[in-house]
């Protein structure tokens, strides 16, 4: 979609009616001062007012967090004002408020307004039903638990609000039980911990409290795997240097472990009793909340003494504690303090498109009736004038100020509306919101969307969008749990030229054994179950290979002067790069004495567990000495780990210097792995053949979505070490520019390396994802992908998840280069670049005009790396894939600044086929998505399973909340909760689309019916001024109300696996061709017709003499209940008309209706009036006996159908669309399989064009490419791949093909600053080492390490 972001002014009644009334009853808490926390210590004195109380500056907000949107005290104004929104609940309260006045009373006021507020209490019960169930959610997450420090002497002075009282908290209110006391006993006793705190003499101990009563300034304790009740400043951990890891991927979907410390000066607050001590008071100096995820600035303040905090202090609420027994805190802030919560919005109060389009079609019904109204009026007062003076019996005493011809006039005019208000149906409210039950029933029934491994069932927490459902146009997707499994598995890998593409097996598979009998688990993934207690998962994967197994048993025994010796030294090296090259630790699980594998990094994890699962098994690390069994020798190898060269995003490498230990090697080794062009620009010259064959097997890894790192290694002299290590040593107490000083000299030792291979690890995706994506994507709907990941990462799952496809060019925008071009300059020059001829150059030529001032001299950059023109290959920029955004947090940081950056990346995200956005927020999340939703009026889908999802799942259209194992967040505050992606597809595709299809007939049907009725009675008006009334009042409950909801409840236009067969047939449901202002108009015609052919026909037929068989001439009822008749068979026979599937229930719905009309005809024709008064006794006599009736009857159902049925025999037979081609072959060939029968692309559905953006700027792209590259020498630099995925990046101009290089771990993380620490006290104590330079033992293959440093022949 290409609309302008700057659309016209919009209606009023759609602005007053997308009127927020969530911003009429959140509760907007103002940010207060920044604050000071007080531990041991009372609030100071100007803390609290006149009267002794806290000020309310200083009062903190409770822990309870509420997503559900009602109150006792605001439910009822709140969905009051919801309904009211509605034109048509406005204009009855109109009706009854008119009624009021005596002069206009028809019936009572009580009679009157009963529909309206049965109507409002439907829906009311049905509103309140769904909070409930919300305000259920949120107990379940208020009333977790987490141990908290009480008891004794101790107590908390910061103050705090009360609790709100919830909805289900009010009505229901529940018995506190005492909560339990962690007393006398190691925790381990009470809840499976190791830690052996105990109770001080004073009584103060850790007891268990619901989260929503944690306070500011409590001391809490959590546990491995344990989540974060709120914002806590840690204090002291367990482990090692006081470190803790966390899992923050609810936070910034990263699914590496985060590591953080704790404040140095508060380390020694390890058991109750220090906690509690006089002896350590605190205060701890904090800024006010803010939503900045990545910023916290405070300061500890003990006596005189202030200690800095930062983020690396803290643990945030929506982390999970990982790899660390235990971890005790101080709570900093609480509720929506907290920077998740203060990320997510208030509980919206969402509308259905349907129902906001029902909105002008109610005033046009309006209109129609004030002018029936008005015609009415004037010509009961132009008949009153005309026959006042002839002293007309009707019109005695009518010369009264009160009553007279002229004030009669508008009298009736009122009075009309009273007669005529049947146009605007009340009942159709209520039958929607029962139709809707229905429809969220059906999804929830739903056998092929309930996941088995949970138990668990697609949810409706929303039901008035199920309509919504089947218009979406933009789909906005978390990456980490909702598209993936937070599970990396080693799937593939290249060595020495020869590609080992295994199968991976599950670890509770009896066959599986572990190599060397050495049992290994791994714990350290961030897909470790949160629900199991130990939090362990069962299901590990390994990586196993028949040929690699082949290969390394000859390797094992191959002779050094044999022709696989080669391989065999590549096989040995390549398996102790990924042994030796990491920073992951080891452990041993007490119970079954297996390794456990921790680590930071997922992908890590992976590598050693893949050569673990080989025979190369890491046994583990003390300080600087590394352990390994190999293959290849009875005992295991010690290395010394003598420097670490970190991975950071920059570098895009890693690398160690290790040392053979035992006397078997005592040479050097570099090992390296990173991104294949790092590396590739890193080898020695040579081996032409083996960089050719590893570079196709990186291009066939990326192009199946795999994230690549590339090995190598090199041999270091003791001489050239030694001379490094000096330089090195230098650059790391350097005090100016030590950063750049040690990647200088990092990079002297990074050259001449050998090439090993490279591996292949899958960022493992949830079931059916890429099919599912590709789906929706033929569906029409464009996906974004918003996550906090690195760029890196969120390329690898487009491409893992078909969003992007081999041959698609991806556009890199990114901010955080100085010396690149800016944002905005960025998405000019995409703009100039790749879409040349769209209509969007007018708004690129206006916006370099508004930035010609300013930082040109940055614009014309193009390509500035070396060896760019080997890189990019002949065809960048032209694949046929068309373009694929890639933009980060940054970036969308400036673009959100200002609207015409916002337009301009709004139309460069819209000509592209799909957008990425990574590294960035929950509240850009939301951002983004409001940009499309109100920059396009596009109808928006979130998906996603964190908490940092919530504010873009409130910010869209329709929520959708993943609901598994990585806790509720999302789900409690989304309008739909599936347990997989892939269920997303027939929801929209089916559920959806049939929603808003039967949804759309019901309310035109609805339209319809009481459209007839309402031009009945004004012609009758007109000509007799009275009606068969029974009827009428009885029309929408009796007679015809039961076909029509029929039609939104069993209406199929298609069976369930057509649609999800054939997607492009969504189209339908994204164009509104369902429901829109054009077919309600020609709904409106057919009734307005078909009333004028069942009055005026009656009317003639029956002004004859007679039409009863004894003489006598016919009363008004006769022929008005002939109209009043035909008009409800006409009206039920023609909803029929235009349902598409003659299923049992709406044959039945039809025929009752029919047998009602009949069978209360016959019955109240034949009630005498000495029962009751009835206007109709002897009609069975004098109607259902006379020609008159049956001949009407049957011309009138003829004539008013005729047009109908002609244009729809037409439409089906000279000018089908692809639905009614679909249903004729459903009909005919009922197992012809659709998805993939060639002659399907005839159906217009199927017929995708070309994209313009493409076609358009073709050959202006061809002719700009070669004065925009750059053509530098690049000897060593990669060949191209024309199945690769080319890569623009903007902001530096470098243009690559994308291999797939992904490698996820923390960037100068504390594990890692504590292992830089270790290796520089080494360096210091050992500064006049001399490295030993003979006594290499020779082994009998030297296929141990020294056997991959065996010098090739040049």
């Amino acid at each position: 979609m290409a609309t302008d972001a700057t659309s016209p002014p919009r209606p009023w009644y759609n602005r007053l009616a997308d009127v927020k009334i969530e911003d009429l009853f959140a509760r907007k808490r103002v940010p207060g001062p920044p604050r000071t926390v007080f531990v041991n210590q009372n609030l100071p004195v100007d803390y609290l007012d006149q009267k002794g109380k806290v000020k309310h500056a200083h009062i903190y907000p409770s822990n309870q967090v509420i997503t559900s949107k009602y109150t006792i005290i605001t439910f009822l104004p709140r969905n009051l004002l919801e309904q009211f929104r509605r034109v048509a609940n406005l204009f009855f309260l109109a009706l009854a408020i008119l009624q009021i006045f005596p002069k206009f009373a028809t019936v009572s006021i009580g009679v009157e307004i009963a529909p309206l507020l049965i109507v409002l209490a439907f829906s009311a019960i049905k509103d309140g039903w769904e909070d409930v169930l919300r305000h259920l959610s949120d107990r379940r997450m208020n009333h977790s638990h987490t141990l908290v420090l009480s008891g004794g002497d101790w107590k908390n002075p910061n103050a705090m609000e009360g609790k709100s009282r919830t909805f289900v908290r009010g009505l229901v209110p529940q018995r506190r039980k005492r909560p339990a006391v962690v007393a006398n006993a190691s925790l381990k006793d009470v809840a499976g911990d190791a830690d052996t705190t105990r109770e001080d003499a004073s009584g103060d101990d850790w007891h268990r409290t619901a989260w929503e009563d944690v306070r500011v300034g409590d001391f809490v304790k959590i546990r491995d795997n344990e989540a974060i009740p709120a914002d806590i400043l840690i204090c002291a951990t367990s482990e090692e240097e006081n470190v803790a890891f966390i899992e923050t991927k609810n936070l910034d979907g990263e699914t590496n472990l985060k590591s953080r410390h704790a404040v140095a000066g508060l380390a020694h607050l390890n058991t109750p009793a220090d906690c509690t001590s006089a002896l350590n008071a605190f205060s701890i100096k904090a800024d006010r909340p803010e939503t900045n995820m990545y910023r916290l600035n405070a300061a500890v303040i003990m006596g005189d003494e202030t200690l800095p905090v930062d983020l690396s202090m803290t643990l945030l609420r929506g982390t999970i504690l990982r790899n660390t027994q235990w971890v005790i805190g101080v709570v900093l802030y609480t509720g929506v303090d907290t920077k998740i919560i203060a990320n997510s919005g208030a509980a919206p109060s969402k509308r259905s498109r349907v129902e906001k389009q029902m909105n002008p079609q109610v005033l046009i019904n309006l209109l129609i009736m004030f002018l029936m109204a008005v015609a009415c009026g004037i010509g009961d007062s132009v008949l009153e004038h005309q026959y006042e003076p002839r002293s007309a019996p009707w019109l005695y005493e009518d010369d009264t100020s009160g009553d007279n011809p002229s004030i009669n006039g508008l009298v009736t005019w009122a009075f009309a509306f009273l007669t005529f208000q049947d146009i605007v149906p009340i009942s159709l409210y209520i039958s929607m919101e029962v139709v809707r039950i229905f429809q969220a029933s059906f999804i929830y029934f739903d056998k092929e969307m309930w996941y088995e491994k949970t138990d668990q069932a697609a949810l409706a927490k929303s039901w008035n969008l199920s309509d919504d459902l089947g218009q979406i146009q933009y789909i906005f997707s978390d990456k980490t749990g909702t598209l993936t499994q937070n599970l990396m598995v080693f799937r593939q890998c290249s060595i020495g030229g020869k590609a080992y593409t295994g199968d991976v097996i599950e670890d509770d598979d009896d066959d599986v054994a572990k190599p060397d009998e050495i049992a290994v688990k791994d714990v350290s993934s961030s897909s470790s179950s949160a629900s199991t207690p130990t939090g362990k998962s069962d299901g590990i994967f390994h990586f196993k290979d028949v040929n690699l197994t082949a290969d390394l048993d000859a390797a094992v025994s191959t002779d050094p002067s044999s022709e696989n010796a080669a391989h065999a030294r590549s096989l040995n090296g390549f398996f102790k790069v990924l042994g030796l090259c990491h920073t992951v630790l080891t452990g041993q699980d007490p119970t079954t004495g297996e390794i456990e594998y921790k680590s930071q990094s997922p992908d890590e994890s992976a590598l050693v567990q893949a050569a673990a699962d080989v025979g190369f098994v890491f046994l583990g690390r003390d300080r600087d000495y590394l352990s390994l069994r190999t293959p290849f020798a009875d005992e295991p190898e010690r290395y010394q780990l003598m420097n670490i060269l970190e991975f950071t995003s920059a570098r895009k490498r890693m690398s160690v210097v290790v040392k053979q230990l035992d006397g078997a090697d005592e040479r050097l080794f570099l090992l390296t792995k990173g991104a294949d062009n790092v590396v590739f620009e890193r080898l020695k010259d040579g081996g032409d053949e083996l960089k050719a064959a590893t570079e196709t097997h990186l291009t066939d890894f990326a192009n199946n979505g795999l994230r690549t790192l590339t090995l190598a290694y090199k041999v270091i002299q003791e001489d050239e070490y030694a001379a490094w290590s000096e330089r090195y040593h230098e650059a790391t107490v350097a005090l100016d520019d030590r950063e750049e000083k040690i990647e200088a000299v990092s990079d002297e030792l990074e050259r001449d390396l050998r090439l090993l291979g490279a591996t292949a690890i899958e960022d493992k995706l949830q079931d059916g994802v890429p099919e599912t994506i590709a789906d929706l994507k033929r569906a029409g709907i464009k996906i974004w992908v918003a996550t906090g990941d690195k760029l890196e990462t969120a390329i690898a799952i487009g491409k893992s998840t078909n969003m992007i496809t081999p041959d698609s060019n991806i556009i890199i925008i990114r901010g955080g280069n100085e010396r690149g071009r800016t944002i905005q300059q960025q998405m000019l020059f995409a703009m100039e670049k790749y879409f040349p001829e769209n209509e969007g150059v007018g708004m690129v030529e206006l916006s370099r005009q508004t930035t010609s001032g300013q930082d040109d001299r940055y614009y014309p950059l193009e390509r500035i790396q070396t060896g760019v023109s080997s890189i990019v290959g002949e065809h960048n920029g032209e694949r046929p894939g068309g373009f694929v955004l890639v933009v980060d947090g940054t970036a969308l940081l400036h673009a959100f600044d200002g609207e015409e950056n916002k337009a301009l990346l709004l139309r460069l995200a819209t000509m592209c086929e799909g957008v990425i956005c990574c590294r960035v927020s929950p509240l850009q999340k939301a951002l983004v998505v409001r940009l499309v939703k109100d920059g396009l009026g596009a109808m928006t889908l979130a998906i996603g399973d964190g908490a940092n999802d919530v504010s873009m799942i409130q910010a869209a259209d329709v929520g959708i909340g993943i609901s598994g194992e990585e806790g509720l967040q999302a789900a409690n505050a989304s309008d739909y909760a599936i347990a997989q992606f892939r269920f997303l597809k027939k929801l929209l595709l089916v559920h959806g689309h049939w929603s808003y299809a039967r949804n759309g007939t019901m309310i035109y049907n609805f339209f319809y019916k009481n459209i007839v009725p309402t031009f009945i009675l004004f012609w009758f008006q007109i000509y007799n001024g009275l009606f068969a009334y029974v009827y009428v009042l009885f029309w929408n409950s009796l007679f015809t109300l039961l076909p029509v909801c029929a039609i939104g409840v069993f209406d199929r236009f298609l069976d369930s696996h057509v649609l999800m067969d054939v997607p492009e047939l969504y189209r339908f449901g994204r164009e509104g061709h369902w429901f829109n202002l054009r077919s309600f108009f020609v709904y409106v015609m057919d009734g307005v017709y078909q009333s004028v052919v069942i009055y005026f026909f009656i009317q003639f037929t029956y002004q004859s003499p007679t039409s009863r068989k004894d003489g006598y001439d016919m009363y008004i009822n006769e022929f008005s209940t002939t109209m009043a008749i035909a008009g409800i068979m006409v009206a039920n026979m023609y909803t029929g008309l235009m349902n598409t599937a003659w299923t049992f229930w709406i044959f039945f719905a039809l025929a009752f209706s029919l047998a009602v009309v009949w069978g209360f005809t016959a019955i109240y024709s034949a009630v005498s009036p000495g029962y009751a008064v009835t206007v109709l006794y002897g009609n069975d006599v004098y109607v259902l006996q006379s020609a008159y009736f049956w001949l009407g009857l049957l011309f009138t159902f003829v004539v008013a159908f005729t047009p109908r049925y002609v244009a729809k025999a037409w439409n089906f037979g000279y000018n089908p669309n692809d639905i009614d081609i679909l249903r004729w072959m459903q009909e005919k060939e009922p197992h012809r399989d659709l998805r993939t029968e060639v002659h399907l692309r005839g159906l217009g559905a199927l017929k995708r064009p070309r994209p313009s953006s493409v076609a358009a700027s073709m050959a202006s792209r061809r002719a700009s490419r070669v004065g925009s590259i750059v053509t530098l020498d690049a000897p060593r630099g990669p060949s191209i791949d024309v199945r690769s995925a080319s890569r623009t990046d903007l902001a530096t101009g470098i243009v690559s093909v994308d291999r797939g290089f992904d490698f996820a771990i923390e960037e100068h993380g504390v594990a890692m600053r504590r292992m830089q620490s270790n290796l520089s006290e080494k360096r210091m104590s050992d500064r006049n080492l001399v490295l030993p330079g003979s006594g290499r033992a020779k082994g009998k293959l030297s296929l141990k390490l020294k056997s991959l440093t065996r010098r090739r022949a040049e």
